[in-house]
């Protein structure tokens, strides 16, 4: 098939499986990973191997506009209104999914004898737990009509989260590649390289920002501010791509939406016109992605897989559990906080596409263990939400045909 026409019957796969999501409740995420991977070249083979690749580009593409939405939503106002309480929250959950998943695994390879030739693997992988996915949480909110201090809390360590996990896996990232390439471990290779290329993605990131805001107060009508924010978000992946050193395009493309949002008045009323254009660049991100999961792959990482879901559904649990403690939130922050933070989906696929291409040798691994989790966690997530918010009595529920909020037990 032509390009033209692979696009198609990709978009065509996705609208279809909405329809059947929505039969059974699920997220629309859920239903483009299974037609990726139901049409892709390892499973009826709808599309080739040469047709993914050659939409390769689009993967990159996407996710410069994944990081921008998730910088837009940094205005200092909101940070401000969130206050220290949540930030440390945030921060614990996203850091202990990054150190259960990494001991775990660190356990499981010194087990096997392997633990020096899957360091590198074990990095990532740590990395990519940190994120979490707020379609599914925002999902089940909106559905329920959940409302109290649980359902407040978690709305703002969704927001927050994948901005700690770019970060935290910026880092990993360029540690990983030190100890894939062989190369000398020095205090100048894991420590000081990895923060110049933090510094160097946050520095051009941070001057596209401000070229788009200024741009934007010139050109006042809604095409041509959205010809802006594309330009600049191409312009950012692009350069990542020609610089002779590494750069994090996630990053870069953050801050370009961070700095604009802070520094233009209108920027929400710009930034809705991304959101009306990129569902389909969306969609086609997760059906190719998941297209490329080798399913043969699968068998050869069970163990690390299921050992992936258990580290890292317990670093987030408990992560949320001790950050809530350690602030003194509220009881039922502390107990249900962390089974709505299960989800994972857009970001953590990215991460490990960029993680894949650089580390080609654990890039089946990496795409088969992110890819299965995605799926696991994007079925039984909303679930868990859903329990989480109903045990803190802040969903509405129609017993006999009436709506009625659930009040919460007695604590003692």
């Amino acid at each position: 098939m032509t390009i033209l026409l692979t696009i198609t019957l990709a978009l065509l796969a996705g609208l279809l499986s909405t329809r059947l999501m929505k039969l059974i409740r699920l997220p629309n995420v859920t239903g483009y990973l299974i037609v990726g991977l139901l049409i892709g070249p390892y499973c009826f083979k709808i599309m080739g191997e040469a047709e993914v690749s050659s939409l390769s580009l689009l993967i990159d593409v996407a996710l410069g506009f994944i990081a921008f939405s998730i910088g837009g939503e940094f205005k200092i106002e909101h940070l401000k209104k969130i206050g220290k309480k949540v930030f440390l929250i945030t921060f614990l959950q996203a850091f202990l999914a990054l150190v259960f998943v990494n001991i775990s695994l660190m356990i499981v390879f010194l087990i096997k004898g392997t633990f020096n030739e899957n360091l590198p693997l074990i990095l990532v992988l740590g990395a990519i737990a940190t994120a979490t996915a707020p379609a599914a949480t925002l999902m089940v909110v909106r559905q329920y009509k959940a409302r109290g201090k649980v359902t407040d809390t978690l709305l703002l360590v969704v927001a927050l989260d994948d901005a700690f996990g770019l970060i935290l896996f910026a880092i990993s990232f360029a540690i990983a590649k030190v100890f894939a390439n062989g190369e000398t471990i020095s205090f100048n290779s894991v420590a000081l390289m990895p923060l110049f290329e933090i510094i160097v993605s946050l520095g051009i990131g941070a001057v596209l920002g401000l070229i788009l805001s200024f741009a934007t107060r010139f050109f006042k009508s809604r095409a041509n501010r959205l010809i802006w924010m594309i330009t600049v978000v191409l312009a950012g992946v692009g350069i990542c791509e020609i610089l002779p050193i590494e750069v994090s395009s996630l990053l870069l493309c953050m801050m370009t939406g961070a700095v604009f949002c802070n520094t233009n008045n209108d920027s929400f009323r710009i930034m809705d016109g991304i959101e009306r254009w990129t569902p389909p660049l969306f969609m086609l991100f997760f059906i190719i992605s998941s297209a490329e999961l080798d399913i043969t792959v699968i068998p050869t990482v069970g163990i690390i897989g299921i050992v992936y879901l258990l580290a890292r559904s317990g670093g987030k649990y408990f992560g949320a559990y001790f950050g809530s403690a350690i602030v003194k939130e509220d009881e039922h922050v502390k107990k249900y906080l962390g089974f709505a933070l299960l989800p994972q989906a857009g970001v953590a696929i990215g991460m490990a596409k960029i993680a894949s291409e650089s580390l080609t040798e654990y890039s089946s691994q990496i795409l088969a263990v992110v890819l299965c989790a995605t799926l696991f966690y994007e079925l039984i997530g909303p679930i868990a939400t859903k329990f989480a918010l109903k045990k803190a009595g802040e969903i509405e529920i129609e017993p006999h045909g009436k709506k009625k909020l659930e009040t919460p037990a007695p604590q003692n």
